[in-house]
């Protein structure tokens, strides 16, 4: 098989430019023509046009698959045939999706299940996405199931806009501070330094202090900078291996206010995909896989996998993730009372929505405690650097 891009005209005199897959350059104009496209311009496509290709296709963003997700749902619940719809998403959207949905049309024009197109994009579309396909496929319920996607892809997709925006603040003020420091240092202070060293008197600690600081901030820069190179490369490497980033996610859920924060999105994603999947008639045991890979934090994750070989041997889901502080009492309760009823993905939507809940209230409550700490911080920052400053002044002013 091989690739040609084409330029054709469709039903609308609309241009449309794309890439087919055929064995020949004859079978390639066929196929489109029969897609209702009359070819302008049909070429092989080289290599390196084709790595181009794939290499725009790496620009996919989340909001894009959502908005992809979301349009092909309400097309097939409209009664469009599969093929149909992606034949109009081809037409619409920015180059980067066009591309990805041209290949995936082909794939599925070609006989391919759409679960089997979607697999040849991992780096863009989730395992756990590309199973609940594939479980729509086979039970027939493909509208439905891109339906649940969508919804919860809109939900995981606004509540992340909530705890960024939550975060804004803080981060600009810091970086406020950071850069105001940095300024001080290297432009406030030296003048000052020299207007010291006029006078001639000894200076307090706090500040040759200041000084010392400033003066390796401009003098030794690059020793500084390799400094903060070299310990961020060491940390990249270290989080790079499994012990060092078990205990770096171990760190984060210990941090005051912030920990208890990252436990709660954890529950809420881990509860809101569980309920997708058990409700999509993915069996228990392949959905608690799939959710353990979609965890970000490995402290979680590996507790996950445990819970998994548990449940393999026979316990129950509740009872095995109740062997483990960071999963609430909570939790394991209402799965358990989800799991004597037979609705336990009801359940799980339930908790989801109430972890989500309890999410919002921390980051109300850590934007709130954050906020004087700032300000205490860089009151105590500013004072420091004042009392650095005047301290010498008052004391040449004294012995006169």
């Amino acid at each position: 098989m091989a690739f040609f891009k084409y330029t054709a005209k469709n039903k609308f005199g609309e241009n449309i430019k794309g890439k087919v897959e055929s064995q020949t350059i004859s079978q390639a104009s066929s196929l489109l023509a029969s897609r209702g496209l009359l070819v302008i311009k049909l070429e092989p496509l080289t290599k390196d046009t084709f790595a181009a290709i794939q290499g725009l296709m790496g620009g996919v963003k989340f909001d894009d698959v959502v908005n992809f997700t979301r349009q092909l749902a309400t097309m097939i619940t409209a009664g469009l045939p599969l093929a149909g719809a992606l034949n109009i998403l081809v037409r619409d959207g920015k180059v980067e999706v066009t591309k990805m949905m041209s290949i995936i049309l082909q794939d599925v024009e070609g006989g391919h299940s759409f679960a089997d197109a979607l697999s040849k994009h991992k780096k863009i579309f989730s395992r756990l996405y590309i199973q609940l396909v594939k479980a729509g496929e086979t039970g027939g319920v493909l509208d439905t199931v891109l339906e649940r996607l969508a919804d919860n892809m809109e939900k995981e997709k606004e509540f992340k806009a909530k705890t960024k925006g939550a975060l804004i603040y803080p981060v600009i003020v810091i970086l406020a501070m950071f850069a105001v420091g940095i300024i001080m240092m290297i432009f406030v202070i030296p003048k000052l330094t020299e207007m010291y060293r006029d006078f001639g008197s000894e200076l307090p600690f706090l500040t040759r202090g200041l000084i010392g600081i400033s003066d390796a901030m401009i003098n030794y820069w690059y020793i500084v900078g390799a400094l903060i190179l070299g310990g961020s490369m060491a940390f990249k490497s270290y989080k790079k291996t499994a012990a060092g980033r078990y205990k770096i996610d171990g760190l984060i859920l210990k941090i005051p206010i912030f920990g208890e924060l990252k436990k709660k999105i954890i529950l809420t994603e881990f509860s809101r995909t569980l309920a997708l999947l058990l409700s999509s008639g993915i069996s228990l045991l392949e959905a608690i896989a799939i959710v353990t890979e979609s965890v970000e934090n490995v402290v979680y994750r590996t507790a996950l996998k445990e819970v998994n070989e548990q449940v393999e041997k026979g316990s129950s889901l509740s009872e095995s993730l109740s062997h483990y502080d960071m999963f609430p009492t909570i939790l394991h309760q209402m799965m358990s009372v989800g799991e004597e009823t037979g609705k336990l993905d009801e359940v799980l939507a339930k908790l989801s929505a109430y972890f989500e809940q309890e999410s919002e209230h921390a980051i109300k409550n850590m934007t709130t405690a954050i906020e004087p700490m700032i300000m205490i911080v860089l009151g105590l920052g500013v004072g420091a650097m004042v009392i650095a400053i005047i301290m010498p002044i008052y004391n040449l002013t004294s012995q006169f």
